[in-house]
């Protein structure tokens, strides 16, 4: 990883130029910096390995207007955005939009693209042009590091919603309810999850975390999660005795650790949900899955934070997030670790700070 200096990208039709502000450094960056994780692929389907074309990383973010193009009305210089990373037919002004995007699944988007994820530039950097109806305006003085965790909290609305809406044999509210739900990992994902079930859904049952770090853990437990050590503790007999040996009704997986996979059919019920969130999963064979697609389960695997479009063609995903952290139905402030004030910062958190005890998430925040 390495500073460099690149020119200030010049603003097409229907762009804002942005003075980066915020951006969290998520889990998927580490993933792509360590190698176990890359989207930039080419017109076949291969994949650009980092050495043949470096990324400029950064896809968590929010942003000051400091340009834009003639034809954008609705957003001024000086307004503050949070900003949806993802490109497709609506924010390309696509006359005629793929069956995805007609859907309100723009993350599917036929042609859909990435800003620091499948080789375009992302946002650590000092300024970044975005579509317009990319950007959602920042109401209020929510703090920029927050307002950078729009996306991340996005991709947990996105996922729950998916697994709200998916044919499953246990179901929220129906006549075989989710009794409990397993969340393996207290990183932010987790933590935000576990919120998102409390106060959005409303579930009141028994939501089980599983995390090695004590401070994750008791962060889970202060946001109602019943936790297990399982360094500690046999998680499989942990969750079936919590459970009383009904074993868990939904199971989502947000650590990204693929020897969890070893365990999941000791933990789930037959014909139980499992979603898969995490990324970047490594060194198991994929053989272990042949005992879990035994129990029949239904699996679920959402991916981004987009989705359809409100009135005004702009991310309904994003607007419900920002929405949710500005009138504090989700807090990120407990899981913000780490701040770095410059980009020269940053590469602390791809080695060292990560690995601290401490650390949950890592924000660089270029506020002026």
């Amino acid at each position: 990883m390495e500073l460099s200096e690149i020119p200030v990208p010049a603003l097409r039709n229907s762009e804002v130029l942005l003075k980066v502000d915020g951006v969290g450094l998520c889990g998927t960056d580490f993933h792509i910096y360590e190698g176990y994780a890359n989207y930039n692929s080419d017109s076949s389907g291969r994949v650009i390995p980092l050495e043949e074309c470096p990324q400029i990383l950064g896809h968590e973010f929010c942003g000051t207007v400091v340009d834009k193009a003639d034809d954008v009305t609705d957003l001024q210089v000086g307004d503050r955005v949070a900003v949806d990373q993802g490109l497709n037919c609506n924010s390309r002004s696509e006359p005629i939009h793929c069956e995805y995007c007609i859907t309100g699944d723009s993350h599917q988007c036929a042609d859909y693209q990435e800003q620091g994820l499948t080789g375009l530039q992302g946002a650590l950097a000092e300024y970044i042009a975005v579509p317009a109806l990319n950007a959602v305006r920042i109401e209020g003085d929510l703090p920029v590091e927050e307002a950078a965790l729009t996306e991340p909290l996005g991709c947990v609305t996105h996922a729950s919603e998916m697994a709200l809406r998916t044919p499953a044999r246990y179901q929220f509210k129906s006549e075989r309810p989710i009794n409990n739900i397993l969340i393996c990992g207290a990183g932010p994902a987790g933590l935000l999850f576990t919120q998102y079930l409390r106060n959005l859904i409303g579930f009141d049952g028994l939501i089980i975390i599983t995390e090695p770090n004590e401070g994750r853990r008791n962060l889970a437990a202060a946001y109602g999660a019943t936790v297990v050590d399982p360094c500690s503790a046999d998680l499989v007999e942990a969750v079936n005795d919590l459970t009383h040996g009904e074993k868990i009704h939904y199971l989502i997986e947000a650590a990204g650790v693929a020897q969890l996979f070893e365990q999941i059919p000791g933990l789930l019920r037959k014909q139980g949900t499992i979603l898969l969130y995490g990324h970047g999963h490594h060194g198991v064979d994929l053989g272990v899955i042949n005992r879990i697609q035994f129990l029949e389960p239904t699996l679920i695997a959402p991916a981004g934070a987009s989705g359809g479009f409100d009135s005004d063609r702009r991310p309904m995903t994003y607007r419900k997030s920002l929405t949710m952290l500005s009138n504090k139905k989700i807090d990120v402030t407990k899981l913000i670790t780490h701040r770095y004030r410059s980009l020269e910062d940053v590469p602390r958190a791809f080695s060292a700070d990560r690995f601290e005890k401490g650390y949950i998430k890592g924000v660089l925040v270029l506020e002026q």
